[in-house]
């Protein structure tokens, strides 16, 4: 992976500069996806005891009893795969004794409302070791198919206690029905499913739209699910200020020189490089990056790139990397046509979540 020229250790200095995503054209292996699907840094030491429920949203307190019992009910499933062969019902041994009940559970809420930090909770209370273990959003899943191939996946994945999925992705019909397929299998393999939707923007208040979806996308493993609804308000919004203005281009500039392991980008050109890495190497992109600096951040142009840019802002917020900006406001990124449209959930997703890291890099300035 090439990177600036600062030296390893260092104190970035102006004659070396920061980093720069730009020059970044990282290569990861298949090995690299399949050993990273575990939660992010950010939820490395979240547990269901630091889950902090509203006190006028009940269903967060029920979500966490439900989903300690889930967890503790996986310690009989089967954690080795023995006995597996014929996954495909070819020469079948006898399948391992499973506990009754769903084998699935779906966490149906609104942005912020700490479904990702209960879906962590859950991956790290499974009594299982971390590598029959495995935790991704919906697009490090397929993306882990696109480098395995299908059957290579469902056999790494088959031999695996639970899978998490977060954010599942309701509004594309292909990788869906891929991903749908896939969980049929693992299901078949006795593997342990929990996911996680946002529902749409337009939708809050209206009970169960997200799970209705959810589970009509994935068909026939439906009855597999139990549905919990979490409500609440956005946790990233609750009792703070409105997201930080911009910061002019020189003390951007400034805090990148000065910060070690930032990187500094100008925001129309690193929009440009991701269009040649694929999204599987965003998170490798960001190896050793310390906060993100860019200069003149501005709406984006058509849909394929801010998609591409809601892949980096959850890479990201999993990695708690400040970005530090100047130009537009994040709330200005995507146009009115791109909020109302199809994606729109994933574009609220992304303008939250930026928003707490701008909010995360006001520090950074003047230190």
């Amino acid at each position: 992976m090439s990177s600036s020229t600062a030296a390893p250790g260092s104190s970035p200095l102006p004659e070396a500069g920061p980093l720069s995503l730009c020059a970044r054209e990282p290569h990861v292996p298949a090995e690299r996806l399949v050993a990273e699907m575990v939660p992010p840094p950010r939820f490395d030491s979240v547990r269901f005891a630091t889950y902090i429920p509203d006190p006028n949203q009940p269903s967060q307190t029920e979500a966490v009893r439900v989903l300690e019992g889930f967890a503790a009910g996986l310690g009989g499933a089967h954690a080795s795969g023995a006995g597996r062969r014929g996954l495909f019902g070819f020469g079948r041994a006898k399948a391992p004794k499973t506990p009754a009940g769903p084998r699935g559970v779906y966490l149906d809420g609104g942005y912020g409302v700490g479904k990702t930090h209960l879906l962590a909770s859950l991956w790290h209370a499974t009594p299982a070791d971390p590598s029959r273990k495995a935790f991704g959003t919906f697009v490090e899943l397929t993306n882990l198919v696109g480098a395995l191939g299908f059957q290579q996946t469902v056999r790494t994945l088959s031999e695996h206690r639970l899978l998490c999925i977060d954010e599942f992705e309701l509004d594309d019909p292909g990788d869906t029905v891929l991903v749908s397929t896939l969980l049929g299998k693992l299901v078949e393999a006795g593997v342990a499913l929990a996911a996680t939707s946002n529902t749409l923007p337009g939708k809050l208040g209206e009970g169960r739209f997200a799970a209705a979806d959810f589970l009509r996308e994935i068909q026939g493993l439906s009855a597999r699910f139990r549905t919990l609804r979490i409500d609440g308000e956005d946790y990233r919004h609750r009792g703070l200020p409105e997201a930080p203005a911009p910061f002019s281009d020189e003390d951007v500039m400034k805090t990148a020189f000065a910060t070690e392991g930032a990187s500094l980008d100008d925001f129309a050109g690193l929009l440009e490089h991701l269009a040649k890495v694929h999204p599987s190497r965003y998170g490798a992109l960001t190896d050793g990056v310390r906060a993100v600096c860019l200069t003149g951040v501005k709406p984006v142009p058509d849909q394929s790139t801010a998609l591409r840019l809601v892949v980096l802002a959850d890479r990201l917020y999993d990695r708690e990397v400040p970005v530090l900006a100047s130009g537009l406001p994040f709330d200005r990124l995507f146009s009115e046509e791109m909020l109302n449209g199809g994606y729109r959930k994933k574009y609220f997703r992304a303008i939250s979540r930026l928003t707490a890291l701008a909010r995360d890099a006001k520090g950074l300035v003047g230190a």
